[in-house]
């Protein structure tokens, strides 16, 4: 390629020149000059090539003594592979072979080293829930290296055993108060003084820990049993003979946990969403109205019992007006006076009675609103089923307690509503009763006056 490339520059050159030639230019070189000049070229080519060649077959037969030498070394290395592989296997026939013999010597000092061990594991595990590991932290750690090693267990390691077991059995019958550092609710931990009922309970201040994962954590819900939190402040500052009455967790920890978990009356509501408050809606509109009637007819029938003791009638009552109407009719016979009373009462009756109507039927709609809720939440808990399918049934058991929310809340604003009804309407018919009796009484005066 490069003979090619210089024979290209030559006759380029050759043809540079004859161009100037036949331009005129000074510098005349001719055609012979041009010839001899790319046979030079070529010559000097060769010459490199040649030497070229000479360099690689030189190299090629080093390279055929290095392939030789590399091979020598990996037959090599393959035999000494095969030399450790033989005494790797002697060396583990001969362990076995130890192995044999340790277990025939130990007899049944194997079984106790083994159950040492298995004690080690299963009080570590004990140890990593219990609230006592507060008081006593990194007691686990050593239990949980006799359990995974595999020489035999000594003496001091056994005697540990014993007495972290004998330690856990006495705290477990102990009220203790020590410093420990405690995870408050927002993540952040501070170190306080603690009060712990054996292994069921820790407090401070009142205020009830859980213990997971080496740390006690408040509670970010306190429980809401009745003086929970009294009895813990009580045991607290409890010093001296005798005893105090205390709250403790028998689940030694998982009652408190479930503590958190549990939905508040606000939490309970909100799960009911839009219908939930809708139904709010409507048991606040009932109570408000059946209160005010409620009121209003106590207030009525008051101020009608109060008329049916004078003789002077006055517009502020019901029956006040049905006297005006009876003493604007005196001088009228006995028929036309009972159709203006009969009148006057019927345009009483209404004022009674009204509202109790939407009363009722607010009552009647918030069941039904409930069942509308809960259908809807069905419909939200059959479509997380079958998005995510049965595998979790805590999710199934809580799509199914908020679709029954709205159930609960459409009875608790019906049953409310129903009662303030009956006592409504039972109001309005005890007036409208007094005043067709005083009407009745006032036809029948006026009819012996009439005699």
């Amino acid at each position: 390629m490069k003979l090619i490339r210089k024979l290209g520059i030559s006759l380029v050159a050759g043809a540079a020149a004859l161009s100037a030639f036949g331009t005129g230019a000074i510098a005349q070189t001719s055609l012979q000059d041009v010839l001899n000049a790319a046979r030079a070229e070529r010559q000097a080519v060769q010459q490199t090539n040649q030497e070229r060649e000479q360099r690689f077959l030189a190299e090629r037969n080093t390279q055929q003594q290095k392939l030789a030498e590399i091979r020598s070394q990996v037959n090599a290395e393959t035999a000494r592979s095969n030399q450790l592989d033989a005494a790797f296997a002697a060396n583990r026939a001969r362990v076995e072979e130890l192995q044999a013999e340790l277990d025939s010597r130990q007899g049944e000092f194997a079984e106790l080293f083994g159950a040492a061990r298995s004690a080690a594991s299963d009080l570590a595990s004990r140890l990593d829930d219990s609230i006592i590991s507060s008081q006593y932290p990194g007691r686990s750690e050593s239990l949980r290296e006799t359990a995974e090693s595999e020489t035999l267990p000594t003496v001091v390691e056994l005697e540990n055993l014993y007495f972290t077991l004998l330690q856990e059995m006495v705290a477990q019958s102990e009220v203790a108060t020590y410093g420990a550092e405690v995870v408050r609710a927002d993540g952040t931990a501070e170190e306080r003084e603690v009060t712990r009922i054996g292994p069921f309970s820790v407090f401070n201040n009142g205020n009830y820990m859980t213990y997971e994962g080496g740390e006690l954590e408040l509670l970010a819900r306190q429980p809401a049993v009745a003086d929970a939190q009294s009895a813990a402040r009580t045991v607290e500052g409890f010093s001296g003979d005798g005893f105090v009455r205390g709250v403790i967790d028998p689940s030694l920890g998982t009652l408190l946990e479930l503590v958190v978990t549990q939905p508040s009356i606000m939490e309970t509501i909100q799960q009911g969403r839009t219908v939930g408050y809708v139904i709010i809606a409507i048991l606040a509109i009932g109570l408000l109205l059946g209160l005010y009637k409620l009121a209003t007819l106590w207030a009525v029938n008051g101020a009608v019992r109060s008329q049916m003791r004078k003789k002077t009638p006055s517009k502020s009552n019901p029956l006040g007006r049905i006297m005006m109407a009876y003493d604007s009719n005196r001088n009228a016979d006995v028929e036309t006076v009972a159709l203006k009373l009969d009148d006057a009462v019927l345009k009483e009756v209404p004022k009674l009675e009204g509202g109790l109507n939407l009363i009722k039927v607010l009552a009647a709609v918030a069941p039904l609103l409930g069942l509308l809720g809960t259908v809807i939440g069905m419909i939200r808990t059959f479509q997380a089923i079958t998005l995510y399918g049965t595998g979790d049934p805590q999710l199934m058991a809580s799509g199914i307690s908020e679709a029954l929310v709205t159930t609960v809340l459409g009875l608790v604003a019906a049953i409310p509503l129903l009662l303030i009804h009956a006592f409504a309407s039972g109001a309005a018919r005890g007036v409208s009763q007094v005043l067709e009796e005083q009407s009745a009484g006032m036809i029948a005066e006026h009819a012996e006056s009439r005699s």
